[in-house]
């Protein structure tokens, strides 16, 4: 597993954790502190409002997490991969396709989140 790999798949594993001390820790790990997230509800730059957005979605979609469906794919600090989100049964709740960037540290700088699938070319 490359760290890159790592990086995203314990964001993704941060994104659904229940306990707010280990989700604190998971984003420690692998967010750099100027880091931003934004997707189509959220927007939040840092690790305080990093969390406080994971803890929303968790209170929105108790007992959900995420997991990778893809590879991800990587060129010159950004990487994008297709995830879904699990409800406690194991049905897809939602699935959207996430682009990152990473710092020279390989943290996380940028997460830009999009929900369902790319719309299709209309003429």
């Amino acid at each position: 597993m490359t760290t890159l790999t790592l990086t995203i798949d314990t964001w993704l594993d941060a994104y659904g954790e229940p306990d707010e001390n280990r989700r604190a820790e998971l984003i420690e790990r692998v967010w750099a502190p100027t880091g931003r997230l934004v997707d189509p509800p959220f927007e939040g730059t840092g690790h305080e409002q990093i969390h406080a957005l994971a803890a929303a979605a968790q209170q929105q979609f108790p007992g959900h997490r995420f997991r990778r469906t893809s590879g991800i794919d990587a060129h010159h600090r950004y990487a994008r991969y297709t995830w879904e989100l699990l409800d406690p049964r194991g049905s897809i709740a939602a699935a959207g396709l996430d682009v990152a960037q990473v710092d020279e540290d390989g943290k996380l700088l940028q997460v830009a989140g999009f929900f369902g699938e790319v719309p299709a070319l209309t003429p």
